[in-house]
């Protein structure tokens, strides 16, 4: 296991680092130890403390002893499947979860999507696109600072500073992007809102055709607040369009 802690906020180019003082606790599961240093010296550099370790086990089990801001998980691993890995690692909490991925299937990315994962990562990559990546779905995790936003439709309120979905007044678990996802159809509710619309406002990335990614967080979104998640009340498909939420329904 290799550990760096970055002691001060560092510089790359004419990049500089955006985070706080407190450094970001980042576990990289990753079995490919040169690109596991280089992602270690890489965002170390920007204020992150990354805990690298090479494989699955090893890492399900030191994400259960300590507290880390989000994941980093390679999909290929010596010892169990990352997507099992994945499964797990949700299963113990909600630590966002950026999944890498060096297959080229894109069955693979929605499978992983639907075990928990926040966003994924194709191999190779630049290192520039892992740094945005991670910074948005922490900026995801912690909200924009000074919500006190707390919508209210019927049954289901949707705490916008806390981060949180209760359905009846009970907890519903999302991950951090599909409660970006629900929080930005629902601000915006009554309006009918394209996938490529959606993805943009909640990961600022550009939808490619062949990607339904947003359809599976879609349907876990409906899993987690819909009395039929197939069929959906609140959370509706207008076809050939994208999605509305619906602000009349109790």
């Amino acid at each position: 296991m290799e550990t760096v802690t970055a002691p001060h906020v560092g510089r790359l180019g004419n990049e500089t680092c955006a985070e706080t003082a407190v450094n970001p606790r980042i576990l990289l599961i990753e079995d490919d130890r040169r690109l596991a240093e280089m992602v270690v010296n890489y965002l170390g550099q920007f204020g992150f403390a990354v805990t690298a370790v090479h494989a699955g086990h090893a890492g399900v089990a030191l994400h259960a002893r300590e507290n880390f801001d989000a994941v980093i998980l390679d999909l290929m691993l010596p010892d169990i499947d990352g997507l099992e890995v994945c499964r797990k690692l949700r299963t113990g909490g909600d630590t966002p979860i950026l999944m890498l991925t060096a297959r080229g299937d894109a069955m693979d990315r929605v499978v992983g999507l639907e075990m928990g994962a926040d966003d994924y990562l194709p191999k190779p990559f630049e290192p520039r696109e892992l740094l945005a990546r991670l910074r948005s779905i922490l900026r995801r995790r912690t909200g924009e600072r000074g919500s006190s936003e707390v919508l209210r439709f019927g049954r289901l309120e949707i705490d916008a500073d806390g981060r949180q979905v209760r359905l009846d007044g009970k907890p519903r678990a999302l991950t951090s992007y599909q409660f970006a996802l629900l929080l930005a159809l629902a601000q915006r509710a009554g309006r009918v809102m394209s996938r490529e619309t959606l993805m943009d406002l909640v990961s600022h990335d550009k939808l490619e055709a062949f990607d339904r990614s947003i359809d599976v967080h879609i349907s876990r979104i409906r899993a987690a607040i819909e009395d039929d998640p197939k069929k959906p009340r609140r959370v509706i498909t207008v076809r050939g369009a994208g999605y509305v939420f619906a602000k009349a329904q109790e």
